[in-house]
């Protein structure tokens, strides 16, 4: 069964669809979807992401839509939370490159809650986060 997502709905102007298989990917494509009929974005380059991992963030508004936008990453959870938001939010390269740290990043993967087509657009391109800890 096919999912559907309307990516223009604007009052007064007719919307379009995009037809999604059910695992996340856009219909007819190969590229994994954030979200439905939105593609997920993925760093070239883990080295590339430089972003915080302490202190205290604010995100901009288009990424996290709350009046307080400011994130203390030295709380328990706060910075797992703000990758998942990043990863999932993110349309363009260097708001992955501002807000993300590729060390951090490879240390939390596993625990991160993303949506499978984000998950499987990384581990496509980035091959040690789809390494599972055997030890585990």
């Amino acid at each position: 069964m096919a999912l559907v997502a309307s990516l223009n709905p604007s009052a007064g102007q007719p919307g379009y669809s995009v037809p999604m298989d059910p695992i996340g990917s856009v219909r007819g494509t190969n590229t994994p979807a954030a979200r439905p009929g939105r593609r997920a974005v993925v760093a070239n380059d883990l080295r590339e992401l430089r972003g915080p991992t302490t202190g205290v963030v604010e995100l901009p508004h288009r990424l996290f839509w709350q009046p307080d936008r400011h994130v203390d990453l030295d709380r328990p959870g706060m910075l797992p939370w703000m990758y998942e938001t990043v990863l999932t939010e993110a349309v363009r390269a260097d708001e992955l490159h501002t807000w993300l740290h590729g060390p951090t990043l490879v240390r939390l993967w596993r625990t991160l809650y993303l949506p499978r087509g984000v998950r499987r657009a990384w581990e496509q391109r980035h091959m040690m986060l789809r390494v599972r800890n055997i030890a585990a």
